[in-house]
C-alpha cells in the first residue's frame, strides 16, 4: 500500500482542488514526507521547505494557480510547490545534471511565473505583474510569498511603499518563520485574523471610515487614529498599515483549519490595493534533526531521512571558505582596526568565526548588501580596515555602491569575494561569473584572485595591509588544491604575478585556481615534447605588465585561463598587448579562455568547467590546435 494515497492523487492543482478541506491536512503530511525523501537523495534546502507545507498546500488549494501568479520570493522553498504542480515524477532529479532547478524557473513550469534564487524580488516581480493586469483589464490574483529574512532587504520596502501608493491589488504572504514581528501565534490570534479578513469586518470598517467624514474635525481624527491603532496593536501590523497595506494576521501557518479560511477571505473580499497576511510558520517542522540543527536544516547534503544523518564530504582539504576565516581571524589580532562584514551570511562566508573571536568587530547586517557595502565604506572613513564579505553573484545587488560610495573615494574597504566561478548545483542564479569583469574596469580597484589555500591567506595578509584604496580577492566554492597553509601570510606586491614553471614555446597565464589545471595541460603538453611556461597572474587589476609583455615575446602561443566572463582578465591582457604593439607583428597567437556567453545551468563543477572549455584537456587541446600555425607565423615573421 502506498505511504502518499491522497499524493499519489495530485498530479497538478486542480486535483489537490477536489480535495475536501478536511482532507488537507494528510495530504500535507505526505508531501512533507515526500519532500524529506526527495532532497535525502538529492541534497538541497530543506528547511525552509519543510516550513512552507502546509502554506503551499492552502494557497495552491485556494488560489487558480497558475492563471493566479504564485511568486516564491528566492525559490529555495519552493520544493513542495514543484511536487504539486506537475513534476513529482522528477523531484528526485533536483539540482542534478539536467534535472529540476532547486528555484523556481519560468522555463521549467507555468506554475512558476517568475524565476529567482536571490531575496526580495517577489514584491517587485508581482506588483509589475498586478500593473500589467490591470493595463490589460484582467482579474487574475497575484500572490508574492516573502520570508521575514528577506524583508530585511531594502528592495522589498521599495516595493511595498510603490504598492501603497499604487492602490494596484497585491497579495503579499509574510512567511515568518525567526522574526519576533508579532506574539506567538495563538487561538485568539487565529480568530482576530479570520474576523479583520471577512467582508463585515472590512465593511464594517470601511463604514466607520465614512462616518468619520460627518464628524467634527478634531473627533474625526482622533476616530481614525484610535481605529487605526487600536486594530494594529491588537494585530501588529502598525508598519506595513503604514506603507498602505491592509493588515491581517498573524495567522499560524501549520493550521489549515484557519490558514485555508483567512486567505479564502483574503481572495474574495478584498478587491482593492494590496494586503498582507503575515504567517507564522517553523522552519524545518516535522523533520526532528531540523529542531537540533542551528540553521534547521536550510541546506543539506544527502543524508539519512531516517537518522537526518548526512553524507560526509571525502576531501580532506580545507575549504577555501575556511582558510579565508582562519586567516581573518589571525589578521583581527593582530590589529585591531580590522572588522568583519557580512549580509546575512555568516556561516556561508566564514565570518562566523571572526563573529566568534570578536563579536565587538563583527557586524551582520541582513540581506542588504548594498547597506553592507555603505556601512563598511562608512567605517573606512574613520581609520577602520572592514572585510565586506558576500559571493560574487550577490556583490551584484550592491555594485553602485561599489562604484560609487568606495571606489569613487578610493576608500580601502577590503571585498573577500567567495563562490567565485561556478558552483556546481547551486546554477546559474548563484554562480560567481562576473565580478572580475564589473570591478576591473573601476579606477582605483585592486583585483586579486587566490590559485590555491595558501595564495588565498597571502592575500587575506595583503588586503588587511593595504590602504591604499579598495581591493578585493575572489577564491571559488569548496576545497583547494591542497596545498600547505601557511601560518602566517605574506604581503605580496601589489600588481606582480609569479612563474610556476619555464618554459619555450607555450605560455599558460592563468587566473585563479584555473592555474592548477594550466599546470596539468602543461604536463599534457610536455608528454608531446611541447615545452611550456605556467604563471600565475594573481591580480587582474593592475596587471603586471612585466611578466605578461615578456610572455608575449618569448612564446609562440599565450592562452589567458580564467574561471569568470568574457570583459573580465583576459580582455585586460589584450588590451595591454594592444597598447603595447606587440600583437601588430603576429610573433604570438593570443587567446583568452572564458566562461562561454551564456548562463550555465546547475551540475557537476568539473563537468561544468570541462564544458566551459577551462579544464586541462581543453587548455591543451586549444594550445595545440594555435601551435602548429603559430610556430610557423613566428619563423616566417623573424625571417622578413
Amino acid at each position: 500500500m502506498s505511504a502518499t494515497p491522497l499524493l499519489d492523487d495530485v498530479n497538478d492543482p486542480t486535483d489537490l482542488r477536489r480535495l475536501e478541506v478536511s482532507a488537507l491536512e494528510k495530504l500535507a503530511d505526505e508531501l512533507r514526507q515526500e519532500t524529506i525523501d526527495a532532497v535525502s537523495h538529492t541534497g538541497g534546502h530543506l528547511g525552509a521547505g519543510l516550513g512552507v507545507v502546509e502554506l503551499t498546500v492552502a494557497l495552491h488549494y485556494v488560489f487558480q494557480t497558475p492563471r493566479d501568479k504564485l511568486i516564491w520570493d528566492v525559490g529555495h522553498q519552493a520544493y513542495p510547490h514543484k511536487i504539486l504542480t506537475g513534476r513529482r515524477d522528477r523531484i528526485r532529479t533536483l539540482r542534478q545534471p539536467g534535472g529540476l532547478s532547486g528555484f523556481t524557473k519560468r522555463s521549467e513550469s507555468e506554475y512558476d511565473p517568475f524565476g529567482a534564487a536571490h531575496s526580495s524580488t517577489s514584491i517587485s516581480a508581482g506588483l509589475g505583474m498586478a500593473a500589467a493586469r490591470d493595463l490589460g483589464k484582467d482579474a487574475f490574483n497575484v500572490v508574492a510569498v516573502i520570508g521575514d529574512g528577506a524583508m530585511t532587504a531594502g528592495m522589498a520596502y521599495e516595493a511595498m511603499n510603490n504598492a501603497g501608493a499604487s492602490k494596484s491589488r497585491l497579495i503579499v504572504i509574510l512567511n515568518d518563520n525567526d522574526m519576533s514581528i508579532a506574539p506567538n501565534v495563538g487561538a485568539l490570534n487565529n480568530y482576530l485574523s479570520r474576523v479583520v479578513s471577512s467582508s463585515p469586518f472590512r465593511t464594517a470598517r470601511d463604514v466607520m471610515k465614512q462616518l468619520t467624514h460627518y464628524f467634527p474635525k478634531p473627533l474625526a481624527k482622533a476616530a481614525a487614529k484610535a481605529e487605526g491603532k487600536a486594530r494594529s496593536l491588537m494585530t501588529g501590523g502598525i508598519l506595513f498599515e503604514e506603507l498602505g497595506f491592509y493588515y491581517v494576521g498573524p495567522v499560524d501557518g501549520h493550521d489549515l483549519e484557519h490558514l485555508v479560511p483567512v486567505l479564502e477571505n483574503v481572495r474574495d473580499n478584498c478587491k482593492t490595493g494590496p494586503v498582507l497576511v503575515h504567517v507564522r510558520t517553523q522552519k524545518g517542522k516535522g523533520f526532528a534533526p531540523a529542531d537540533d540543527a542551528m540553521d534547521k536544516c536550510h541546506a543539506v547534503n544527502k543524508f539519512d531521512p531516517a537518522t537526518g544523518l548526512q553524507v560526509a564530504k571525502t576531501s580532506n582539504a580545507p575549504s577555501f571558505t575556511g582558510v579565508f576565516a582562519k586567516a581573518l581571524v589571525q589578521a583581527a589580532e593582530r590589529d585591531p582596526k580590522i572588522v568583519g562584514i557580512t549580509a546575512a551570511m555568516p556561516d556561508g562566508t566564514g565570518i562566523a568565526k571572526l563573529m566568534e573571536r570578536f563579536p565587538d568587530r563583527t557586524f551582520d547586517v541582513g540581506i542588504a548588501e548594498q547597506h553592507a557595502v555603505t556601512f563598511a565604506a562608512g567605517m573606512a572613513t574613520q581609520g577602520y580596515k572592514p572585510f565586506c564579505a558576500i559571493y560574487s553573484t550577490f556583490l551584484q545587488r550592491a555594485y553602485d555602491q561599489v562604484v560609487h560610495d568606495v571606489a569613487l573615494q578610493n576608500l580601502p574597504v577590503r571585498f573577500a569575494i567567495d563562490r567565485a566561478g561556478i558552483v556546481g548545483a547551486d546554477g546559474a542564479t548563484h554562480a560567481g561569473s562576473f565580478d572580475v569583469a564589473y570591478l576591473g574596469c573601476l579606477p582605483n580597484m585592486v583585483v586579486m584572485a587566490a590559485s590555491d589555500e595558501a595564495e588565498l591567506v597571502h592575500m587575506v595578509t595583503t588586503a588587511a595591509a593595504y590602504d591604499g584604496g579598495p581591493i578585493a580577492f575572489r577564491y571559488p566554492r569548496g576545497e583547494g588544491p591542497g596545498v600547505e597553509v601557511p601560518e602566517e601570510g605574506q604581503i605580496l606586491p601589489i600588481g606582480k604575478g609569479r612563474v610556476l614553471r619555464t618554459g619555450s614555446t607555450v605560455a599558460l597565464l592563468g587566473f585563479g585556481t584555473r592555474v592548477y589545471e594550466c599546470l596539468a595541460a602543461a604536463d599534457q603538453l610536455a608528454q608531446q615534447g611541447i615545452s611550456t611556461t605556467v604563471a600565475d597572474a594573481r591580480f587582474a587589476k593592475p596587471l603586471d605588465r612585466d611578466l605578461i609583455t615578456q610572455l608575449a615575446r618569448d612564446h609562440a602561443v599565450l592562452l589567458t585561463v580564467e574561471e569568470g566572463s568574457i570583459g573580465g582578465f583576459g580582455s585586460a591582457v589584450q588590451q595591454l598587448l594592444l597598447e603595447e604593439g606587440l600583437l601588430d607583428g603576429g610573433l604570438v597567437r593570443l587567446r583568452s579562455l572564458v566562461l562561454p556567453d551564456r548562463y550555465l545551468d546547475h551540475g557537476n563543477t568539473q563537468a561544468l568547467y570541462a564544458e566551459a572549455g577551462l579544464d586541462a584537456k581543453a587548455i591543451a587541446a586549444r594550445a595545440l590546435a594555435l601551435l602548429g600555425g603559430a610556430v610557423q607565423q613566428r619563423s616566417t615573421s623573424a625571417a622578413s
